[in-house]
């Protein structure tokens, strides 16, 4: 008899939310309209113990819906959900994932939700550049257009040692290389989120090194785990968690996962990001979640769940080893991998 064991960062078949109740649900909230509230969340870096998220999510509510369904990605939603990708515990409310948010573009506090209204999504071009064969700009909808999209739960864990669960809905970024074509010279991948100070106040702070930029190496891109997130929630993304497309690496600290990307560029040198630009020894380039290798200032060994403030132990990888230790497989095993 064949006994499967379950992977660490799975969900019973008997927990997850059948497949036909979550597109009834989605259902009623469309024909809902205003009565609901489809929103997100994401990470970055801030104060660690700053939870005013719940309270703001009931002022947040009518006008938050209002915001994505006028997205006109609105319509493609929600998308079929991959069950390959699942968690042990539940999914973070969505009014948390929304008002809860890391974004320094919009400023350094949590609560930014308000301020990123003002971001405006299209149009929205993305420049593919660097070591490609050839040079070119994509409209946002033509790019969702060209994509396979679906939805996958990941954990999500912030490097503030706060985490939460999240569907993600957008594609697998290996799709986007196939689109891209880089070159054999290309041995990293500089992401770039928007700067246009006008609408992100935070931009306005000199002593930050603004564009935010992160980066890969093309082998951590091709992993199956990497992902371009256009929506959460059954939604499109909101603006406060990166619309109107993100990076998604959920085997790294939240900060990774750069929001409202417009420039991919294809390098042969390894970008150095925003915020190991600013603080090197904190956040380095990797920034692998490890439960024993502890940040400068706090421990990594356990994490806070938005939500319900329980406090459970901080894996490995964040639970996706099974995935992704190989690409690291001979590597000087120090911290720096893990920062």
């Amino acid at each position: 008899m064949l006994i499967r064991k379950r992977r660490g960062w799975e969900l019973a078949e008997s927990q997850a939310t059948p497949e036909e109740v979550f597109r009834n649900r989605r259902r009623f909230m469309r024909a809902a309209g205003a009565g609901s509230l489809l929103l997100a969340g994401g990470g970055l870096l801030s104060a660690c113990d700053d939870m005013n998220g719940g309270s703001q999510a009931n002022a947040a509510e009518s006008d938050a819906f209002d915001q994505l369904s006028e997205d006109p990605s609105f319509d493609l939603y929600p998308v079929e959900r991959n069950s390959r990708y699942q968690v042990e515990r539940d999914i973070t409310e969505r009014e948390l994932a929304g008002t809860y948010n890391n974004f320094y573009e919009f400023g350094s506090s949590k609560n930014i939700w308000q301020k990123a209204e003002a971001l405006p999504i299209r149009p929205w071009t993305l420049r593919i550049e660097g070591e490609v064969e050839e040079p070119f700009d994509i409209d946002i909808d033509d790019l969702l257009a060209r994509m396979p999209l679906e939805e996958r739960i990941y954990r999500l864990r912030c490097v503030e040692a706060w985490s939460m669960v999240i569907p993600w809905s957008g594609f697998q970024l290996s799709h986007m290389l196939d689109l891209a074509r880089p070159t054999s010279n290309a041995r990293y991948i500089r992401f770039t989120t928007l700067e246009d100070p006008e609408v992100m106040p935070g931009q306005r702070a000199g002593w930050y090194p603004w564009p935010y930029i992160e980066g890969l190496t093309m082998e951590e891109a091709a992993n199956e785990l990497a992902f371009m997130g256009t929506g959460m929630y059954g939604a499109p993304l909101p603006k406060q968690n990166g619309a109107p497309l993100r990076l998604v690496v959920p085997w790294k600290y939240g900060f990774k996962s750069i929001k409202s990307v417009v420039s991919i560029a294809f390098t042969r040198e390894r970008p150095v990001s925003f915020w190991e630009e600013i603080a090197g020894n904190e956040y380095g380039f990797w920034a692998n979640v490890n439960p024993e290798v502890a940040h400068p200032r706090w421990s990594q060994a356990e994490e806070r769940v938005v939500g319900n403030d329980e406090r459970v132990p901080t894996r490995i990888y964040n639970g996706y080893g099974e995935y992704v230790s190989e690409l690291y497989a001979g590597m000087d095993q120090d911290d720096r991998l893990y920062r």
